[in-house]
Parts: structure tokens; sequence; C-alpha cells
């Protein structure tokens, strides 16, 4: 008999004929991981592979993005000249998940000089050397669970982990209370079970005594069937045994899930008719598997499940500090609102955190019909951003009841933010503990469309007009606040701006987070010019639509989770002129009846009802005649101008010629006036008494024999609001009265 090496060249086999037979995936790389040569068994084990593969990266061959890394790895270690070993997840052309032990060496040219990489690949746990692959497989499986801390994330990857590649049938079941709920029904392929036989997710799941899941959570251990025709199992109905029996279930195994001391539920997996394998029953060893598997499994849910409660928690925090799901409904002024936290950090390598943050909106109902529109954010996330936030949101609400000028309200909040600097903590950078806060804050006045502003370091809202987007005209941003730490000289002005805002018009109101960086598909991230683009692109598209649909557009502008929490607010202004009355008077106590006049010919014509039209009349006449009193009662200033001879010179007055001069220690006669403005709603009426005498009225009491000084306690008492506020020349007395239907 001829030894092998004696045989004729053309009696041996082929390489790739003996590459093709071998179970086990061949894959040859050059130095930059492009596939070179994939054996017939590469796409039988992962699912990819072929002709069409030749020059593309070895990483398309079903590699996990969470394993890319370690590929790197693999390339960097084997090209010096060393062996990498290892457990990789594959993604199968199907979408299931593989585990594969690859061993990677050098490709050596004659020379000695390394040319490339070959990789070779088998199914994890299906040799002979189970108890090696036992150790890297736990690794990956932990380090996949642990890649996520919502609890849908983290069931669903369980699932991916363990179906197909474990079992054919998967089961969570997590108690509720003192219910156990089914969370998880993942299944091989394409199969479902029939409605009505195995318990569907979120269905409560009953085992009688004797179960093997009822076994598995009383013994706090896994429980193995090695053969399901063998021994009688007990199910929790005639129907789902029925089905176990239709599908050929084979084998299972039962974990308990435990975490912390505390049975959170049990894991279930099964083989079954519904795939072919080799030998479709489990062992002893598979049970430990599944077992330590389970354990990582109950600490990534109990992770996920404190996590998630954490975060609920501190978005209904947030939630509530900041205003309602749905906008007031406000004259002119058609509004919708997006609130949107970051997902957790941890998604994107930072470490664990809940995310909510500090940005914040709101819409304050002002005097006469007025509207304050707020948009800000506090600089850091967390629980104290968030804390921050709602203390500035509730201060700046208090400070616009004031009714003073944006600039002005910008200013004392400032103040205020600046007073909750605390001491900075040992060793803790300079200035840690003084929040620092971008905001504008606008007043808009829908009857005269006029829009003032100021700015604290906040971008710019988009303004839209005829379906054309660009940026709100402003002349500066303005520091944001508490930018001056305490102590410090000098002093922050911000400049109020004022605009008129055509009918129909669109403001698109924005924290930073929107146009933020966010990741590309290559794993890039786009920058906020890019951003800014695909905002005004996709404001610009849906421009035309209503305001839910603007703040839709522009929530969706830009793809990619968010690094930090968003706000959206859109408003816009109405397409006609609202209704409004405005006249001047002298101030005459002969003009209180005129006034009245006008008032009631203007409540017939916008067809108030009798009784609501008295009220108000009745309102104006005491609003009018205390106006009208306080201005007969202020004295005119004196107008002297006095001629000192401090300069030495003769005559009178200081001066060598007689000069002719008027008197100018006489009194002037002063006109006084005040203005009557009506403004109607569509479910108020507001009447405004304006005047230029800077004293704001209060109520006082009135003794028992006093004639007057219950006007404005009338007002009080029979408004539904009123009040006053400051103006440019002098002041403004204000009530609402709510509009009945008939």
């Amino acid at each position: 008999m001829k030894r092998w090496r004696d045989l004729p060249v053309d009696a041996l086999l082929p390489p790739k004929t003996v590459l093709d037979a071998v179970e086990m995936a061949v894959i040859v790389c050059d130095r930059f991981g492009n596939v070179l040569y994939t054996n017939a068994f590469t796409e039988t084990l992962l699912g990819f592979g072929g002709p069409e593969y030749i020059g593309r990266s070895w990483l398309s061959l079903g590699v996990a993005e969470e394993d890319h890394e370690q590929a790197k790895d693999l390339g960097r270690r084997v090209l010096r000249g060393a062996v990498w070993e290892g457990t990789f997840c594959n993604v199968r052309a199907d979408g299931s998940t593989i585990y594969t032990r690859a061993y990677a060496v050098p490709l050596r040219h004659p020379s000695g000089g390394i040319e490339g990489i070959v990789i070779f690949g088998r199914e994890a746990l299906r040799s002979n050397q189970r108890d090696q692959d036992r150790y890297g497989l736990m690794e990956r499986v932990g380090e996949r669970l642990a890649a996520s801390l919502e609890l849908p994330q983290t069931l669903r990857r369980v699932a991916d982990t363990l179906v197909p590649q474990f079992a054919d049938h998967c089961f969570i079941d997590l108690f509720s209370g003192d219910k156990l709920v089914r969370r998880v029904s993942r299944h091989a392929g394409t199969w479902t079970p029939p409605p009505g036989t195995w318990a569907d997710p979120g269905e409560v799941v009953e085992y009688p005594p004797g179960h093997f899941n009822a076994k598995a959570m009383a013994r706090r251990d896994a429980v193995l069937i090695e053969d399901v025709v063998a021994d009688y199992i007990k199910a929790p109905t005639p129907a789902s045994k029925r089905l176990a029996e239709e599908v050929g279930v084979t084998s299972i195994i039962s974990a308990p899930l435990l975490a912390r001391g505390e049975l959170l539920g049990v894991m279930s997996l099964a083989l079954s008719g519904v795939t072919v394998r080799p030998d479709p029953h489990y062992d002893g060893f598979d049970r430990d598997l599944v077992g330590a598997i389970a354990s990582r499994v109950a600490l990534a849910i109990d992770n996920a499940m404190l996590f998630e409660e954490e975060r609920e928690t501190a978005l209904a925090f947030q939630k509530y500090l900041l205003p309602g799901d749905r906008p007031p409904a406000l004259d002119g002024l058609e509004i919708a609102w997006r609130y949107e936290p970051a997902r957790p950090l941890e998604s994107h390598g930072q470490g664990i955190q809940t995310q909510v943050g500090g940005d914040w909106y709101d819409v304050i109902p002002l005097s006469a019909g007025r509207v304050g529109l707020v948009i800000g954010d506090v600089e850091g996330r967390g629980a104290r951003a968030a804390a921050v936030m709602g203390q500035l949101r509730a201060a700046l609400r208090a400070f616009a009841q004031d009714d003073k000028p944006p600039a002005d309200i910008l200013t004392k909040l400032d103040e205020w933010v600046r007073t909750m600097s605390t001491p900075v903590r040992s060793g803790a950078p300079e200035g840690e503990e003084t929040p620092l806060v971008s905001v504008t804050y606008f007043v808009y006045d829908a009857w005269s469309r006029i829009l003032s502003f100021a700015n604290a370091g906040h971008q710019p809202p988009l303004l839209v007009l005829d379906g054309e987007v660009g940026e709100l005209e402003a002349t500066g941003r303005g520091a944001m606040l508490g930018v001056r730490q305490p102590g410090l000289g000098g002093d922050i002005r911000y400049e109020e701006e004022t605009r008129e805002l055509p009918p129909g018009s669109t403001l698109v109101l924005y924290t930073d987070g929107l146009i933020e960086r966010r990741p590309k598909e290559d794993g890039d991230h786009h920058s906020r010019e890019e951003a800014r683009e695909l905002l005004y692109e996709a404001v610009r598209k849906a421009a035309r639509g209503g305001v839910e649909a603007i703040a839709n557009a522009a929530y969706e502008a830009v793809p990619g989770d968010i690094d930090d929490d968003v706000a959206i607010v859109v408003v816009r202004t109405a397409p006609s002129r609202l209704h409004v009355e405005e006249r001047t008077f002298p101030a005459e106590p002969i003009m209180v009846s005129e006034a009245r006049r006008l008032a009631a010919e203007t409540f017939a014509d916008w067809g108030m009802l009798d009784e609501q039209s008295e009220l108000a009349c009745l309102l104006v006449s005491e609003v009018v005649t205390n106006v009208v009193l306080h201005a007969a009662n202020t004295p005119a200033p004196r107008r002297e101008f006095v001629l000192e001879g401090a300069l030495g010179l003769d005559g009178p007055g200081g001066f060598e010629d007689t000069w002719d001069l008027p008197d100018l220690r006489r009194r002037e006669p002063v006109t006084k006036e005040f203005t009557l403005r009506l403004r109607r709603g569509e479910k108020a009426v507001w009447v405004e008494v304006l005047d230029k005498d800077m004293r704001l009225p209060r109520i006082r009491s009135a003794g028992e024999t006093d004639e007057g000084g219950r006007g404005l306690y009338l007002v009080d008492q029979l408004a539904a609001r009123w009040g006053s506020r400051p103006t440019s020349d002098g002041k403004a007395v204000w009530f609402e009265i709510p509009l009945k239907s008939s």
C-alpha cells in the first residue's frame, strides 16, 4: 500500500473541497479586514457568505455592532503576530442571533511577512469544548444584557440571546404585585402560538402545583425535563398542553429569576419540532448553563426595573414642574408644545443617569388678554437641574404678574438666580454650584400684534411667514442668567426689543437639545449647522399645516437619539384682527358718562347679554371715576426759572440789559387725559383705563360714614380679575368680565 505522500498529485483532494466539507467557518482576510475567501459552511453558520462578499469587510458577515470594537482588537493583535480566541455575537440574515467561538491566526507569506488574517468559527457549545466555551459565552451574554437599562429592551435582548441558538421557545414571567405576568413569549423563526393556547405578553399566568415553573420558583433552582415524552408534565390549561404536543416539545429547562434574594419571576426555555437540531434535548450541562444565564438575566432585569422606577419618578417630578399636556386656550394664538427627555446616558457610554434636565417652557396669561411666553434651559442635567428649573418657572410666573417689561423681568430673575448659589464643595470646580440659565421671555399682545421680548443667552426662535422660515430678528442674545457670580461688581443689562407680527405668522421656540449632536448611521454626528438646516427644512415643509404638525416636524427633523432633553413651543398668531375699541377723553368728571356710553354701545355691538353689559358699564364708571378724581387732585408741577446773580453782573437779574421774559413762576394749565380701551375675546371682555399718573391704585378700607373709597372694592368683588400695571408714560388699570352664552 502506498503512503499518502507517494500518491500522484491528481489523486489528492483539492483544498477547496476540503475546506467546503469542514463544519467550521473559514474566513480569509487581507491586512485591512477585507474578505478574500469564505468556505461553504460560513454561509450555513452565519447566514452570510459567498462570492458577493469578496472584497467587503468581514464585519459584514453578521458581526453584531456591539462586537465591532472586539473585532478591531482581533485585527490589531493578529497582525502583530499573536493568536486571538474569543466569542462573537452574530446576527444572521434572518435576524436571529447566534454566538460563535472564533479562533484567528496570522496569514503569512512564505517570506514570513503577515499578509492577512485567517478566522475559524464554530457555533458555541456545539463541540467537545463546551466547558471551555461556557466562560466566554457567559461573559458575552453578560455584556449584551448589561448594554441596556430599559426593561423592554433588556427583555428583548434576553429573547434575542436565547432564541434560536439555545431554545425554540423562550418565556419570561415577572411578578407584578402578587400576580405573575407574561412579559416575553419568543419563538424561533416566524412561528407563533395560536390565540388562546400559550399566554401572550401582558396576560396573567397561573401554574398548577407540580408544574416545572412552579417547582423552579419553589426550589429556587433550575429544573430540567430532559425528555417531555417520557415525563408526564402538568400544564396550565388543556389548550396549552395540546399545543405542546402538536408542536412537538421535546425538552424544557425552567430557571427562577433571583436578584438580591428576591424572586422576580421565572424563565423557561423549550426545544421542539419548530427547528431541526441534531439533538433536540437538554442535558445537565445545559441546565447549569441556563441557570447561570438566568442569574445574569435576573440581575439585568432587576437593574432595569430599578432604573425604570427611578426614571419614572424623576420624569413624573419634572412633568409636574412643567405645564400640562394641553396648552391653554388663548385669544389670538394657536399653541402646541412638546417635551421629550433624552434617552438614558448609559446608551451613549456615559454612565447611568435618568436624563431629566432643566429645559422648560411656559405660557402665562397676563393682564387684558396679553400673554407671556417662556423658553429656557438650565445648564446641566439630573435632579438638581430639574429642581432649579421648577423654582425658576415659579419665580418667573410670580415676577410676570407685575406686568413689567421683559427686560426688567429678566434682570429681576437674574438677581434671584444668583441668590440660589451655594458654597462650593471641597474639591469641586469653581462656580459649580451656581446655576447658569438661558431663557427668552416674550410678551405678546394679540390685539395690537406687538411682541416684546428680552433674551438671556438663548438661541432665537424661528419665524415662519408665508411658508418661509427664518430667525426672529434680534440685535443680541444677552448674557445667561447667573453668569455674574455673587459678590462680583458690574451689572448685566438685558435689552428689550419689539416686533410687530403679521397675521398668521408662526414662532417656533426650542431648546438646544433639538439641534445638539445626533448620531448618524455611519457613526459620525450632525453638527449644529447641519442640524439647524434640517430643522429649517422640516419646518418649511410643514409650514402650511397646523401648529401640531409643525411641532411634530420640528421634533423629528434631526434623526438619531437625543443627548439632551428637548422643549418646543409653537405659537401662531390670528389671521384677522380681534375686536377692540379705544378712545381718549379729557380727565374731567363729565367724561365719566361719556366713557360709560361708549362702553355700553360697544358691548351692545358685540352682542353681550344685558346683565353682563350693565355689570361691565358699572365697573367702567368706577374705574374711570377713580382716574378722574386722582387726576383732579394731582397738583401740577411748578415750573420756575430763577436767575441768580452769582456771576456778579449788574441789574436785578444779574444782567446789564433788561430782558423781556415771561413770568416763568406762573402755573401753566396742564391738559390731563385718560384712554378707555375695550377688548373682546372668545370667552371674556377686558377693559383698560390708561392715564399718565404713575401712582398705582390700591384698595383701601372705607369707613361707614365715608362718601367714597369703595370703587375698587366693587371692582375686586364683581370682576373675574383686575389689576394695574405700569406703562412707559403712566399706568393702566384693567379688569376682566367673563362672557356667558345666552
